[in-house]
């Protein structure tokens, strides 16, 4: 069974996990993942994990295609106040922070007890951010990106998709592990230097990151992936996202990445009781 060590102990993935997603900026493509004060904030946190998040993802800095990177010192400003509510109020809550930054991953883990760093560039734009995670031991997504969020659309040409992407991860794994680093959580990054085709193409071999036994995350919740193919907005995506949260977990998801935290629950409940041993097809 997979497992992660989260605050000092061993949290086993017994079932498919659902990460809510809060965004401490006003540029996220999805406005209604934004928060714009700590008051906001802590009434967001407290509305999801009532509706059964399991984990809360929570950052300052836009990645949306296009976005531009912010200092480290912008992000902390943004994010210090959050951190501190956290700390308050939900301290026995488990907590990412999705970060490019390695000083302000140490700061939040060593001032505010964050529990698992989320970093969508695997360390390629910050490359000490292996070193404060190994430093801490605390869980490490890694997520396949090339470039920046500001050039990262046009870095979609590959000599073997998603073959390229599998190669990725074996090495930043082998790497990772001469750091002393084993909880390892792999995101192939939906929407980040892919096309369109290519996202699906991702989607429909999602199985095959299992190869590397650790948990696999999935974050396409109002994705353009969906939004643009179907001519929608982000606002009217979540019957679609729900739709494809059903194939992710068919094809080996163990975390969901949402915006909309009930409804992901939802699914992982109608997953696990078609996926119940009682349960009998005709054909068995």
């Amino acid at each position: 069974m997979l497992s992660l060590k989260i605050k000092s102990e061993i949290f086993e993935l017994r079932k498919p996990l659902v990460m809510g997603i809060v965004n401490v900026n006003e540029d996220s493509f999805y406005k209604n993942s934004r928060v714009s004060s700590v008051d906001d904030t802590y009434d967001k946190i407290s509305r999801m994990f009532e509706e059964g998040a399991d984990m809360i993802d929570i950052g300052a800095m836009s990645s949306r295609p296009g976005a531009e990177l912010i200092n480290a010192e912008e992000e902390w400003k943004r994010l210090e106040p959050i951190l501190k509510i956290i700390q308050k109020r939900f301290s026995d809550k488990i907590f990412s922070l999705d970060t490019i930054n390695s000083e302000t991953a140490r700061r939040a883990i060593l001032d505010y007890g964050i529990d698992i760093i989320n970093d969508i560039s695997s360390g390629e734009i910050d490359t000490k951010m292996p070193e404060v995670v190994a430093e801490y031991s605390v869980p490490y997504i890694i997520m396949h990106m090339r470039g920046v969020p500001a050039t990262m659309n046009t870095l979609t040409q590959y000599d073997n998709f998603p073959g390229d992407i599998i190669k990725y991860f074996s090495e930043k794994i082998i790497f990772l592990h001469s750091l002393g680093i084993h909880d390892i959580i792999i995101d192939p990054g939906f929407g980040f230097s892919k096309t369109l085709d290519q996202n699906y193409n991702l989607l429909k071999n999602l199985d095959s990151f299992k190869i590397f036994e650790r948990p696999i995350l999935a974050g396409i919740s109002r994705k353009s992936m969906i939004y643009r193919f179907l001519n929608i907005t982000p606002e009217e995506s979540l019957n679609a996202t729900t739709a494809l949260h059903v194939y992710c977990l068919e094809k080996g998801a163990n975390i969901l990445r949402v915006h909309d935290v009930k409804e992901a629950q939802q699914v992982v409940k109608l997953f696990l009781k078609l996926n119940d041993n009682n349960i009998y097809s005709l054909m068995s």
